[in-house]
């Protein structure tokens, strides 16, 4: 047992099931379902985990009727074509002494995609629109009611023939059973409307039938919002009178925080580094008070020393750490043993797990890339003849490349010209709120260190150097540079500047601050809410519809909340022309026409970057892999993976 986190390594009873730990994996979308079943991806996703010393494992939400299909990448448990996939994965799990529950599903009115491009018909309460992706359902005919009670009972019997240990009813982010809760939402007046007692009979009646579908010896769990954020949404006291009242019926409860109805709720389904670590267990204390049932607690709780703090204070009997373990699968085997300055922990960036969610791709880490491709990184084989690798450049993508090439056993040495380890992850961390990105920093750096790399730093690569050194192969990772953009005039007397001078304080802005961002990514967020904290009037102009657009949208809206708080301008479709003196002017991207924002003293770019790519050139014919900026300058989940590849390569 770990000596650092007891309580976190003890055993715990559930109902009829004992899990080893208290760490869960909780339900999450992956999109690596194939067709509503279970896909070999899945089941090498899930058994990472497992290997990796998770308790339980809750897998991700499976249909209970046909009108629940709220994404093209739900798990459906409609059709006993389902069992033999979850049987599969079930047995992974089980063979790693991990346990495992399923969730059964239905979103209600809160549907993202249709599978044909069509605009799907919503089923809800009553016929109260959605605000977030702007459904108006239609009301829910107590016919239809008793197909989907029958669903939850058909789910958990289809669960417990796959040799599953449970299931999870989904009440949480403003789904089906929350929207039969929320008084806003159901105004229905027959026997499912109109009290607390009848509002809450949809969530009894599809308990017990999923209690009477999975039969004797089988958990029947719940997970719920306790407050979902939302003016219009549960809150806090609304959900402790519903967990009070079901609790009978219950092996356990679930609690988050937040809703999918609107676009401030959803922050809290996957919250960014922006919120506190366990920000939902003060609730979850709430509920322990009230209830004798085991109480699982989910909400930034991405180190096993915040998990331990939130169960040995009683506040919790089990802590969700599904990002935790997205980033690093072997984290609790690493707490367990007492390794904690090993384990790879999650920022909170959201970019690659919820963000490849939204673009309907299977989840990954930026730090971990082999997370959602385990069958092809999973297990990297080791190298048949021992090279000597030069990597050139520590920034993320060369210290990840470095990394697994010595893991698989070549003879690794990275050079940095600076003196410090980091490239652009150094300048990201400078920005309000997001110092936990240098987390990527720590936690690559501490891989090299487990590999064997040697580092040299203030050591500037040329062509002399590499031919002294004569490696067998180079991996050059020597990223980017700020570009200033080609035809953009600025006059005598404008003073103009890039984002990376300011986040190095190399510049003084003044008082009034124009940012060109043609990125439309965090950097022109982050430099907004940066200079107007410090006192500046700060217009931020984008090239693109609105800010942030290229970053997941729980983080986007984060940082546009604080800008709004901060009464920072934001002009949409603005392309860069010029600038003079005290004006800077631009174009409008679609119409054409002219755009001007004068009284200002400097003008920040936050424009694209150019690769670092020259010494390419001068390197002859020795074997050579580009990583990262270099290559094309992108993301710092681009560089990672890139050099995960050039390392697998080598």
């Amino acid at each position: 047992m770990s000596v650092s986190c007891p309580t976190l390594f003890s055993p715990l009873r559930i109902g009829p099931m004992t899990v080893k730990n208290r760490i869960i994996s909780t339900g999450h979308d992956t999109c690596l379902p194939h067709d509503g079943l279970v896909s070999d991806e899945l089941i090498a996703y899930h058994a990472a985990r497992a290997r990796g010393g998770a308790g339980l494992i809750v897998v991700q939400v499976a249909g209970v009727h046909e009108t629940a299909r709220y994404t093209s990448h739900i798990l459906m448990a409609t059709d006993d074509e389902c069992i033999p996939g979850l049987r599969k994965l079930a047995d992974a799990v089980h063979a790693e002494g991990c346990k495992m529950l399923v969730q059964l599903f239905h979103p209600g009115r809160e549907i993202m995609e249709g599978s044909d491009g069509t605009t799907t018909v919503a089923y809800a309460p009553s016929n109260s629109p959605s605000e977030r992706f702007r459904t108006i359902p239609r009301a829910i005919s107590v016919e239809m009611i008793g197909e989907i009670i029958d669903g939850y009972r058909a789910g958990a019997a289809r669960v417990r023939a796959a040799g599953a240990d449970g299931v999870e009813i989904v009440a949480s982010h403003g789904y089906l059973p929350a929207q039969f809760l929320n008084p806003s939402v159901n105004r229905r007046e027959d026997e499912y409307g109109g009290s607390d007692a009848n509002r809450r009979r949809f969530l009894s009646e599809a308990i017990a039938a999923a209690r009477e579908g999975g039969g004797e010896g089988f958990v029947v769990g719940m997970r719920i919002s306790g407050d979902e954020r939302d003016p219009r949404g549960l809150t806090e006291s609304a959900t402790l009178e519903a967990i009070t009242a079901l609790e009978p019926a219950l092996d356990y409860v679930s609690v988050v925080a937040g809703s999918s109805a609107s676009l401030g709720a959803s922050i809290h389904i996957v919250p960014p580094m922006f919120e506190t670590p366990g920000y939902v267990a003060p609730f979850a204390a709430q509920v322990k008070e009230r209830v004798s049932m085991p109480v699982f607690v989910t909400g930034r709780i991405n180190q096993p020393q915040i998990a331990e703090q939130i169960l040995s204070s009683g506040a919790a009997d089990m802590c969700g750490m599904t990002r935790a373990l997205i980033c690093d699968p072997a984290m609790p085997a690493k707490a367990e043993a007492g390794k904690l300055d090993d384990i790879r922990a999650c920022i909170g960036c959201n970019q690659a797990c919820i963000g490849h969610f939204h673009k309907g791709v299977p989840i990954s880490c930026i730090q971990y890339p082999e997370t959602g491709r385990e069958l092809t990184f999973g297990s990297l084989t080791p190298a048949e003849t021992p090279r000597r690798v030069l990597v050139i450049g520590g920034g993320p993508g060369g210290m990840k490349a470095a990394s697994v090439a010595a893991a698989r056993g070549h003879n690794v040495t990275l050079v940095e010209a600076e003196a410090h380890l980091g490239g652009q992850a150094r300048l990201a961390q400078l920005l309000p709120g997001r110092a936990e990105f240098g987390g990527i920093i720590t936690n690559l750096t501490r891989e090299m260190e487990l590999a064997g790399v040697e580092v040299k730093l203030k050591t500037l690569a040329d062509a002399a150097l590499v031919d002294a050194l004569d490696p067998d192969v180079v991996l050059m990772a020597t990223g980017a540079q700020p570009h200033w953009p080609h035809g953009v005039e600025a006059e005598e007397g404008a003073h103009v500047t890039d984002a990376w001078a300011v986040l190095r304080n190399e510049v003084n802005p003044g008082g009034s601050v124009v940012i060109a961002d043609w990125r439309s990514d965090w950097v022109g967020l982050g430099l907004a809410e940066k200079l107007s904290a410090a006192g500046c009037r700060v217009r931020l102009a984008v090239t693109g519809p609105h800010a942030g657009e290229l970053i997941q949208s729980y983080v986007r809206d984060s940082m546009i909340a604080r800008l709004h708080r901060l009464g920072v301008e934001i002009l949409p479709y603005a392309r860069l022309f010029g600038a003079d003196a005290d004006t800077v002017y631009f174009q409008h991207t679609v119409s054409g026409e002219a755009l001007l924002m004068e009284d200002v003293d400097t003008l920040v770019l936050a424009q694209a970057n150019a690769p670092n790519d020259a010494l390419a050139e001068t390197l002859g014919g020795r074997p050579l892999h580009l990583i990262g900026d270099c290559l094309a300058p992108r993301t710092a989940e681009e560089a990672v993976l890139d050099g995960l590849k050039a390392a697998a390569a080598v």
